[in-house]
């Protein structure tokens, strides 16, 4: 009964408006207070700050700020560049670049907002110039963004990896192949598009201009070679992978000397608060955390479904439609510290890997952001392309079906996303 009331409560200033850090730490301290007294508020402060300094948690501000100094330095203007002197002969070759510098753009930043608001902001208005509609550039580039969350470094993987107590680097190295299937099926349905509505290609292939894009931009690459070379070659963690891009980005950024004080203060301050937003996030779900864990509400889930089914594929599709509808109205963040916890434990008991799962999660999540009514990185798409949310909706359907599909067969046939997994690891 407490629970119900406790869930009714938290709904309840959700809808009203109320911050879900403030609602799951006022639901969570209540129930504390309800079931152990107030005595048991005594180390709440420390609990929360403990809970929100975890090593791995630090990797969130660094890759933040790693895409921010990418996007003010000149990388991202030479990542376009390139990306044009190789794809840009193909019928919607500027659709292409745009899922193609969003693959490039996922490995630093680690954020579909942060990918979406500095390529839209550039790439939106040029499609829009050479004869694309408003919807269809923005469903490209807001689909395109999720990469960032599938390919490492991936921010939603991190909160993940801390809530579920696994291996961060194992986690990045499963989102490898999925990332790369999922922009193949993107720049798919972009050609189909452009063959439907003629769109125009960017230039004739041109050995001499890929040389020179290629030489230019040369610099730029050593950014995923450091921090997917160091990650996957076992020579730093994720944390301290993130803490090294930070430092190679200022290094290419000087070398380019083209460095936007002005873009790079504005960008780092929207990253503090981004990461502001997820640390409170994570201090108070310490609160309801410890609630949940101490009145058994983990494991009574568990038991409950174990009790209907103990086949892991039927209740990965039970947690699949579960996590889709989440995603409807809970950012990524909020619904990873929310919901990980409680299903931690029937994952164990299932015998489903907990990379795997976290895979399936963050695709979900992936796909939650480009589904109404929250779809974060959607409407920060919109905004840029001053399209209307439902109109981009319509074109977006047949980009979130790639998602989708990426999602069944990481799902059904684990081996795609986990050979890496087993190579590097074991």
């Amino acid at each position: 009964m407490l629970m119900l009331g406790l869930f009714a409560a938290l709904v309840v200033m959700i809808c009203l408006n109320v911050p879900i850090a403030v609602a799951l730490a006022v639901a969570g301290v209540i129930g504390l207070l309800v079931t152990e007294g107030p005595g048991s508020l005594v180390t709440v402060a420390l609990d929360m700050y403990d809970g929100s300094t975890k090593f791995s948690l630090i990797a969130i501000p660094m890759f933040v700020l790693a895409g921010a100094i990418m996007n003010a330095g000149g990388i991202t203007d030479r990542l376009i560049n390139f990306v044009t002197s190789i794809i840009g002969f193909v019928r919607g070759g500027l659709a292409m670049v745009n899922i193609g510098v969003s693959l490039f753009f996922a490995e630093i930043s680690g954020s579909a907002v942060a990918d979406v608001a500095a390529l839209g902001s550039i790439l939106i208005p040029q499609m829009k110039k050479r004869g694309y509609s408003g919807p269809l550039a923005a469903a490209i580039t807001s689909s395109s963004a999720s990469l960032a969350i599938i390919i490492p470094p991936s921010i939603p993987m991190i909160l993940y990896a801390t809530s579920a107590n696994t291996s961060v680097e194992r986690l990045f190295v499963a989102g490898v192949v999925p990332g790369l299937l999922g922009a193949a099926g993107l720049m798919g349905v972009a050609y189909a598009f452009a063959r439907k509505y003629n769109l125009p290609t960017e230039e004739a292939f041109n050995f001499a201009r890929l040389r020179h894009t290629f030489i230019d931009a040369l610099p730029a690459f050593t950014l995923p070679v450091i921090i997917l070379g160091g990650i996957f070659g076992g020579f730093v963690t994720a944390t301290e992978a993130a803490g090294l891009a930070v430092l190679a980005a200022l290094a290419v950024s000087a070398w380019y000397r083209q460095i936007n004080l002005l873009h790079l203060k504005r960008a780092m301050l929207d990253g503090g608060m981004q990461t502001a937003v997820v640390m409170v996030l994570v201090a108070a779900s310490v609160l309801m955390g410890g609630f949940l864990t101490r009145a058994q509400v983990p494991q009574e889930i568990a038991e409950g479904i174990l009790s209907l089914t103990d086949n892991k594929w039927v209740i990965l599709l039970i947690l699949n439609v579960f996590f889709l509808i989440i995603g409807f109205f809970l950012h990524s963040a909020a619904a990873i510290i929310l919901v990980v916890p409680i299903v931690i434990p029937l994952i164990n008991a299932a015998g489903i890997d907990p990379v795997h799962f976290g895979l399936v999660v963050t695709l979900n999540l992936a796909i939650g952001q480009q589904t109404p009514p929250v779809a974060s990185v959607l409407i920060t798409a919109c905004a840029v392309a001053r399209a209307n949310i439902w109109q981009v909706t319509k074109v977006n359907v047949y980009f979130v079906a790639v998602l989708l599909a990426v999602l069944l067969i990481c799902t059904y046939v684990p081996q795609v996303p986990l050979f890496l997994v087993d190579y590097f690891y074991g």
